[in-house]
């Protein structure tokens, strides 16, 4: 059973340490609420895309690891050096949730349409399975943002994949440039307005339409950003709504 409605969950939180290694990982309680949200098949499928990390196999394995023993099943698609799925749109379409990988939101991008997965993901969206990811997994469903793909000075990406046609900001609290240069693009038009997210926020959009925002720790918030009729930037707190901690 499909999602109700076009429906993207895009965040800056996602995998836990379990604190035996640096991929040693376990699922945070933003994965329940993307299978909820899925319409909680008794067996979710969900396909993990790591194009933002090169497709780094030990990050793959991770999520392999996080899920092992789970209900979940998972399966993930690499692109390099080549597919490893023969069919794309098929496999994808066959999922509950696909879940991207934080990284460099420039060169997914870039990679994902060579492999004509710009209209893929669209069509897939469109049929209700539940596009959700993390950092660059959140970015590359917007118009655009700010990311470090081009290096440590942050810097705007503008050509996101714009299934939701609004901005996205991602680890807003703990990254000191993020803010500021947010402010300035969706002050000076180089962004739409739209929104932003502390570590451990998350977006839930159905359609194109923000329906609330979560959180997987206290204090964390996310908050809309807009152009003021100054041509300032104009900045409000969304309070998230408190994400229970994962069912065994």
């Amino acid at each position: 059973m499909p999602a109700s409605a076009p429906t993207i969950l895009a965040t800056s939180m996602g995998f836990r340490s379990r604190g035996r290694g640096p991929y040693d990982w376990t699922p945070g309680p933003v994965f329940d609420l993307a299978v909820e949200l899925a319409g909680a098949p008794e067996r979710p499928r969900l396909c993990y895309l790591g194009t933002a990390t090169g497709d780094d196999p030990v990050r793959v394995a991770g999520v392999y690891g996080a899920f092992a023993g789970s209900r979940v099943e998972v399966s993930h698609l690499s692109l390099f050096p080549m597919p490893t799925v023969p069919d794309l749109r098929a496999h994808l379409l066959s999922q509950d949730v696909v879940w991207v990988g934080g990284g460099s939101v420039a060169n997914l991008l870039a990679v994902w349409r060579v492999h004509g997965l710009d209209e893929v993901f669209r069509e897939i969206w469109e049929a209700g399975v539940v596009l959700g990811g993390v950092s660059a997994g959140s970015l590359c469903w917007h118009v655009g943002g700010t990311t470090d793909s081009f290096g440590p000075d942050l810097r705007p990406v503008t050509n996101g994949l714009g299934l939701i046609p609004t901005s996205n900001g991602v680890h807003y609290d703990s990254e000191e440039q993020r803010r500021p240069l947010y402010h300035r693009l969706v002050a000076d038009g180089t962004l739409p307005g739209g929104h932003a997210t502390d570590d451990g926020v998350g977006l839930v959009y159905r359609g194109t339409d923000l329906v609330e925002a979560v959180a997987d720790r206290p204090d964390a918030g996310a908050h809309r950003v807009e152009r003021g009729p100054d041509g300032s930037a104009v900045e409000s707190r969304i309070e998230p709504r408190r994400l229970p901690e994962r069912r065994a």
